[in-house]
């Protein structure tokens, strides 16, 4: 399987690569190398991670680093997965109670 990334998902990783790196970025370099690596394991076992609490789909997945969701969709008739984009889990939770 590809992998694909929507501009959402581009967009959003630069701007934590951004806060990250006002405090080190190496640590910055490091969290976007971690998350890179998480990613290229996912098509080995796409549905490893949790289906999404957020859709109601069965292949659209959340796989979690260090407090932050990746959400992913599968597609097996193009035999790719697309990385839509990554959030704050706490972020999350508060945009429920608004």
């Amino acid at each position: 399987m590809r992998i694909l990334y929507k501009e959402s998902f581009v967009s959003e990783i630069t701007s934590i690569w951004d806060f990250i790196s006002l405090d080190s970025k190496d640590r910055a370099n490091i969290f976007i190398n971690e998350v890179q690596e998480k990613i290229q394991d996912i098509p080995s076992f796409p549905y490893m991670n949790r289906k999404s609490i957020y859709f109601d789909d069965d292949k659209i997945r959340d796989m979690i680093h260090k407090g932050y969701i990746i959400v992913y969709k599968i597609d097996n008739s193009n035999q790719s997965i697309t990385i839509v984009g990554i959030n704050k889990y706490k972020q999350n939770i508060e945009d429920l109670n608004t």
